[in-house]
């Protein structure tokens, strides 16, 4: 047997992202059949380096991903492994995602110390920690009297920020809550409380498809989820239309249905009090093109409900 290829996957180096690259190696040799290894490179980003100020006062979307693109851009990485939340809806030049993984539990968990299973059962005047602005904004739209601070770091890091009193309550993903074994600790919001970030739940995997060999592409075929990809079209395709600049609160999720499609998608004001939402349908058939339309036009839509203008946080 010929050695087998040693792709390089570029990573931050937090618990969930190494939990999440480490799984995207282990599934690489396994659907090659041990033709394809992984070799673990970390990164730290301008993301992870805040840990108290929002994205948008350093640069909005891309803080988490920007080290690992210029990794797989210079060849010091063959792929990167990324949270799709956290992935701008423009690449790089020459970069695509080559491979999503079925979407796990897209939404979103309450951690509290006291056992609070609930925004809306928060005492009075509470302290929130979120770096989110939907999620600040949703939790302004279902509690407006709750004082909401700013909330960065690992799953890790924003755990021991609770338990060391800096607030009452954060959010975490489930997602990474339950790669990291961490599920218990929160309680699931329901989706129509909570509406999730565009990507929430789904792992992918960026690359240069040009510099990669026809094993590593059949790998990577392999891997990719063609539901969670369709449903990621509309999302993003949503995003794109909306916003480029991280200063709006937007949330947009797709699921399939029986029969369909179904979209839901919403953009709040920063305090919370206005809210524009929409859903929409397709059939189960439908291309992934067509999804994205679906998401764009869903956007669209919102915007013109807005009167033209959405709503925008300030530095």
């Amino acid at each position: 047997m010929t050695n087998p290829q040693t792709l390089r996957i570029a990573t931050r180096g937090s618990p969930l992202a190494l939990y999440q690259a480490n799984q995207i190696a282990g599934d690489l040799e396994k659907v090659s059949g041990g033709k394809i290894v992984g070799e673990i490179v970390t990164f730290t980003t301008k993301g992870d380096q805040l840990t108290s100020e929002r994205l948008i006062n350093s640069g909005g979307k891309g803080l988490f991903t920007r080290e690992i693109d210029h990794a797989v851009d210079t060849g010091a990485a063959d792929i990167g492994v990324h949270s799709l939340k956290d992935v701008p809806s423009l690449l790089p030049p020459g970069q695509e995602l080559v491979a999503y993984t079925e979407r796990v539990d897209p939404r979103d968990g309450l951690v509290t110390l006291s056992g609070v299973k609930s925004v809306r059962d928060l005492p009075a005047g509470a302290t929130v920690g979120t770096a989110s602005l939907r999620r600040e904004a949703q939790t302004l739209a279902l509690r407006p009297d709750l004082n909401v601070i700013s909330f960065r770091g690992s799953v890790q890091t924003r755990l021991a920020k609770l338990e060391a009193g800096n607030a009452d309550a954060t959010f975490l993903a489930m997602a990474g809550l339950e790669r990291l074994g961490l599920g218990e600790q929160a309680e699931a919001i329901a989706i129509e409380d909570m509406l999730p970030a565009a990507g929430q739940g789904i792992i992918v995997v960026a690359g240069r498809p040009d510099r990669l060999s026809g094993d590593a592409l059949a790998a990577l075929t392999a891997l990719d989820h063609i539901q969670t990809r369709k449903a990621a079209m509309a999302e993003r395709a949503f995003l794109a239309e909306l916003d480029g600049s991280c200063r709006t609160a937007m949330a947009a999720h797709m699921c399939l249905g029986s029969h369909n499609w179904q979209f839901r998608a919403e953009v709040l004001s920063p305090d919370g009090q206005t809210k524009w939402q929409a859903e929409a349908s397709i059939l189960i058939g439908a291309t992934s093109e067509e999804l994205a339309e679906l998401g764009r036009s869903v956007a669209i839509g919102l915007r013109e409900d807005a009167g033209g203008n959405l709503p925008t946080f300030e530095d």
